[in-house]
């Protein structure tokens, strides 16, 4: 009897990770790193960080040497929810209250929550190098955001998704608006310093307009702060970051398959929150979060099995690297347990 009770004590206090194959997952790793971009990082959290991989001429504490692209747009969702828990914002406020430009070409009526969800309705167009170059004729993001004020409405807000820059870039001028600071600033010192993420940041070397849709760099190390603060219901270094409402709010689908109009191949089929696409949902709301960026970020979190599963690599996003992220989320599903039907 004292042997099967010290059994069972011991597998009670079992780390919940401890079945995690870490020599099948480094593996499959090996075996899709040309296909991953050769050099990537591999970090997985639950509780405590319990893999970590580096592949080829990539470290964590290795800065992106371009910008995390979509990725970005999770962070800025966490900006605004943040203004949303202080009272001075509401995500069914009309942009018109703080951008007289909207009112002016009579579009007030969109509100923060469209503008999160990619549903201003606001004409837009698929052509990533093309949006390039337009953002180049800008010298700041209030300009930038006038001009999508003088746009076209291809739809109804709330009626069309259409993933893309517009909407998140708003809702960022909207918070400059409100706090009188670059956005590049208010978001360091609003999220990341108190999150201790150094080596992020979303100002522009060579001095062109903050982009929050897209214009963060930032390392793995730094990126995994993000994820498992949202794992700990907004909790960080002693600190509420979030309030455990607002992580909620974060994991609300907003769209159907009717609304969505334009969607990148590598997440078509997901659904989308705010920020962030759905890969799984139930009743509404995300169990499965990510956020990745054209240049090879994949950050994600499982919160149905409680663990943050986040890759960086140095080459563009394609639809088959999508494919390979949720291959390698199926093995570490087995390893971390947990029925999440």
């Amino acid at each position: 009897m004292k042997v099967i009770s010290v059994a069972l004590s011991l597998l009670i206090l079992q780390p919940a990770a401890a079945q995690l194959d870490t020599a099948r997952l480094s593996s499959e790793l090996k075996s899709r790193q040309k296909l991953l971009g050769n050099d990537a990082v591999v970090m997985i959290w639950k509780d405590t960080l319990i893999y970590k991989k580096e592949l080829g001429d990539y470290n964590t504490k290795t800065s992106v040497p371009v910008a995390i692209a979509s990725s970005s747009k999770w962070l800025t969702a966490a900006l605004v929810m943040q203004f949303i828990d202080e009272g001075k914002l509401s995500l069914d406020d009309k942009v018109g209250r703080w951008l007289p430009e909207f009112d002016r070409y009579g579009k007030s009526y969109i509100t923060i929550r469209n503008c999160l969800s990619h549903m201003t309705g606001i004409d837009d167009n698929a052509n990533f190098l093309k949006k390039m170059f337009q953002r180049t004729k800008f010298q700041s993001l209030e300009e930038e955001v006038n001009s999508f004020a003088a746009r076209e409405i291809r739809a109804n807000p709330g009626n069309d998704f259409w993933y893309g820059q517009i909407g998140v870039n708003i809702a960022g001028r909207v918070l400059e608006v409100i706090s009188k600071k670059r956005f590049d600033v208010l978001i360091k010192q609003k999220l990341f310093t108190p999150l201790g993420m150094r080596k992020t940041s979303f100002t522009t070397v060579d001095g062109g307009p903050v982009n929050p849709s897209g214009g963060a760099f930032s390392t793995p190390d730094d990126y995994m702060k993000f994820l498992v603060m949202l794992l700990n219901k907004g909790q960080a270094n002693g600190k509420q970051i979030l309030s455990e409402e607002a992580v909620n709010t974060l994991l609300q689908v907003q769209t159907d398959a009717l609304k969505i109009k334009y969607t990148p191949k590598a997440t078509q089929g997901f659904g989308y929150t705010l920020g962030s696409w759905a890969v799984t949902e139930k009743d509404g709301k995300a169990t499965v979060l990510a956020s990745p960026g054209l240049f090879g970020s994949w950050p994600m979190i499982d919160f149905c099995r409680g663990y943050a599963y986040l890759v960086f690599t140095k080459t563009l996003l394609n639809e088959e690297k999508a494919g390979i992220h949720l291959e390698l989320k199926k093995i570490v599903d087995e390893g971390v347990g947990g029925n999440c039907q």
